[in-house]
């Protein structure tokens, strides 16, 4: 007879409330030892009230954890927790003032005579790192890493703790695609020394390709549990939003979601863009050298109603041009046009004036403000339109009829338009961001990276309430490193290096083998991306 072994974590019959919300009702969840288990659930389902729960950072209304058959520490407790298990955070947890090593052993420093011992930490520090041929020098400053490099400090401290159990929330979510795949290497690694791992993600394909079984939140209840062998994308989607495997697409699923609001959403008329036949943007010899990757020599246009995708890795300079045709930075070299009339560099109020939407790469800094509500968040960029009276008042209910139909169409999870952003998951945050760049109705829209960190059917809603602008007359200028992004985009120019090197067809018809392979730097290939499914005849632009 096999022996059962006993699980390395195990949740029962968790239950948690925050006043009339209930974020998990009777959850049951268990890691195994040598085996990794997807967590996956739509934004607001509970995944991160559960993370948090068994990171002992709160504790449940009712049920109990236990770490191999034993009673979990009291809440609180952090060293006792840190004893139990590892969490990397989807937000680096890095103190970038510290040493590679400092930071490995951050809170457990080796001692001899009571006295920190530096030359084991460093030898002990090098060693973990080793193990990974990382090639990260433990006396480098945190502060000089790159991200992927900060999270393998982040996996190492996990590693030198002699953890038995590591939670990953949403580790993938800054890294390029060859960092994703050494990620996944090292995470095989792990449970292969027999390291129960729970790894959270909203990427499904992440799911099938490191998870031995996936565990399905919706709206705080455990809907499924099954090894993902046995399971499809569409089947694991319709649990997230039916709690069944059986059920419509995850497209149907958006279109249900937001059909009902649209038609209370602003309407755009032909713009004078259009009228005059003018790009709404235009870039002109672009150069900038930027800490979020340089541009040599860029220029593209941006019509009325156009959606353009600019995709490529993030170190190839997508930001810099999204931040640069946003106002938020300014380049070395080039112009900037809005609607024909040239804009200085760097400044976002002269670029808010023009009529430029911005959807920032980090909503957490500069997407949204916490500590306000959702619908002042929602409607910040038009308080002069709503303001009334020559005091210029701003009054709640006009302030909640205007954003009432942004949270309807984006199917926005919250408790009431009163509730503070911060309050909200990272997805609804998300949903908040798009809305106040969309709700003053711009002439363009500059979105970075607009669907990171959100899951499949919140991506949908995003992106459709993106292309309802550009079917209504805005130009769409779409920076990101997600080729499924791409789908809504009328054209797709891919950017390397800091430079376009070609241009293809959007709306999927190009081969994603080979853009992936192009967007890597293999030129070879550039000339057969828009060589997919539906592809047109056309060449790609000039490779300069």
């Amino acid at each position: 007879m096999t022996a059962v072994l006993t699980p390395a974590v195990a949740a029962r019959g968790i239950h948690k409330s925050y006043g009339s919300t209930r974020a998990l009702r009777g959850v049951d969840v268990t890691l195994a030892p040598g085996r990794c288990l997807g967590l996956v659930g739509r934004n607001g389902a509970g995944k991160s009230t559960l993370v948090s729960i068994l990171s002992g950072l709160q504790r449940p209304d009712e049920g109990e954890v236990t770490f191999d058959g034993e009673a979990a520490p009291p809440a609180g407790a952090v060293h006792a927790w840190r004893a139990k298990l590892a969490t990397v955070h989807q937000h680096s947890m890095i103190v970038p003032e510290l040493t590679v090593a400092e930071n490995v052993f951050l809170g457990r420093l080796p001692r001899r005579r009571r006295r920190v011992d530096w030359r084991a930490v460093r030898t002990e520090a090098a060693a973990v790192l080793g193990e990974w041929g990382s090639g990260v020098d433990p006396a480098r400053a945190c502060r000089d890493l790159s991200v992927e490099q900060r999270q393998i400090v982040e996996l190492a401290r996990a590693v030198a703790s002699g953890t038995k159990v590591l939670l990953l929330d949403e580790p993938t979510a800054a890294l390029e695609r060859e960092a994703v795949l050494r990620l996944f290497t090292r995470v095989r690694q792990l449970v292969d020394a027999g390291v129960a791992v729970l790894y959270i993600s909203h990427h499904l394909e992440e799911v099938f390709d490191i998870c031995d079984d996936v565990a399905v939140l919706r709206d705080g209840e455990l809907v499924l549990t099954a090894p993902t062998a046995g399971l499809s994308t569409d089947g694991l989607v319709n649990a997230m939003v039916h709690g069944h495997v059986g059920g419509p697409t995850e497209t149907e699923l958006a279109d249900q979601a937001s059909r009902t609001a649209v038609e209370d959403l602003p309407v755009h008329v032909e713009s004078a863009d259009a009228a005059a036949g003018r790009p709404v943007l235009e870039l002109r010899g672009l150069t900038a050298a930027s800490e979020y990757g340089d541009l040599d020599g860029v220029s593209l246009t941006v019509a009325p109603g156009e959606s353009v995708g600019v995709v490529g890795l993030i170190s190839s300079g997508v930001v810099t041009l999204g931040r640069i045709a946003a106002g938020i930075e300014s380049g070395d070299e080039g112009e900037l046009l809005v609607g024909g009339a040239g804009l200085p560099g760097g400044d976002r109020a002269a670029a808010l004036e023009a009529g430029v939407g911005y959807v920032p790469e980090d909503r957490r800094t500069a997407g949204y403000v916490g500590a306000l509500s959702v619908a002042e968040n929602m409607t910040m960029s038009i308080t002069d339109r709503l303001s009334a009276g020559r005091l210029g008042v701003l009054g709640r209910r006009r302030m909640h009829e205007a954003a009432q139909p942004w949270a309807d169409s984006l199917a926005l999870v919250a408790s009431s338009l009163a509730q503070q952003v911060a309050d909200l998951s990272g997805g609804n945050q998300q949903k908040v961001t798009v809305a106040r760049a969309l709700a003053r109705d711009p002439r363009l829209v500059v979105a970075i990276t607009p669907t990171r960190g959100v899951d499949v059917v919140s991506k949908e809603l995003l992106l459709q309430a993106l292309r309802r602008a550009v079917d209504a007359g805005a130009g769409l200028l779409l920076a990101t490193d997600e080729l499924d992004d791409l789908g809504y985009c009328d054209r797709v120019l891919v950017l390397v290096r800091g430079r376009i090197v070609a241009e293809v067809p959007g709306g999927g018809r190009f081969d994603r083998t080979a853009m992936i392979a192009a967007i890597e730097g293999v030129a070879s290939t550039i000339g057969s991306i828009g060589a997919g499914r539906g592809a047109t005849s056309e060449e790609p632009g000039e490779t300069p």
